[in-house]
């Protein structure tokens, strides 16, 4: 990598973890280039030396979030002893993600910029959907999920459930905080496919976790 390269990659990184900061915090609407510029102590025409538009900020900033969180899940999927303890890192992950996320992240996303939406939705309706899939069937052939579930049912339910707290005609945000909304939901969802077996496990790590 050229000194060029690395100063270009150095100086758009910096602005997509500023801006992906404020989007969580402050939701996609209400920030805008100027408000990034500010933030980062730049001018806007720096910004727009790196970026064409906000809209590629965004796009951008997903795009790396979403390959954090892919590599997190690996690391996850690697490291835990059972299909259970999968989803508990999961939910670890999940309460990490949902204290710092705007509740109408979604909102904006899928009503103003169709393209990270896009990028979303492949990231949900492949990787994800893959992922949650091979859970599944890591639970069943461990005795911890029931047998005969319909695999590809039960995942795209899930995929459903991920994005249902941020659902505003559902769950209004001045009512219900979206961590724990994802949080009932999960545990309903472990509950609702674990075997005694299962459950049993659920209890145990529950137990742990509350404890810590």
């Amino acid at each position: 990598m050229d000194m060029e390269t690395a100063e270009r990659t150095e100086a758009k990184d910096k602005i997509l973890q500023a801006a992906f900061g404020m989007f969580c915090q402050c939701g996609i609407k209400s920030v805008s280039m100027d408000d990034i510029a500010q933030r980062l102590s730049m001018s806007k025409k720096t910004l727009y030396k790196w970026f064409r538009n906000k809209d590629q900020v965004i796009y951008e900033a997903m795009e790396a979030y979403l390959g954090n969180v892919q590599q997190d899940c690996e690391c996850f999927i690697e490291t835990s002893g059972s299909a259970i303890e999968e989803l508990f890192q999961v939910v670890e992950l999940t309460k990490r993600v949902f204290s710092n996320m705007h509740p109408s992240i979604f909102h904006d996303l899928q009503k103003y910029h169709p393209d990270s939406w896009d990028l979303w939705m492949q990231h949900k309706n492949g990787y994800i959907l893959e992922k949650v899939k091979a859970n599944i069937r890591r639970g069943m052939k461990e005795g911890l999920f029931r047998q005969g579930l319909d695999v590809d049912v039960m995942a795209r339910m899930r995929l459903v459930l991920i994005e249902l707290p941020f659902n505003q005609a559902v769950f209004p945000p001045h009512q219900y905080d979206a961590r724990r909304v994802q949080m009932a939901v999960l545990e309903h969802y472990m509950l609702g496919i674990a075997t005694l077996k299962g459950h049993k496990l659920i209890n145990e790590l529950k137990h742990i976790n509350e404890e810590e």
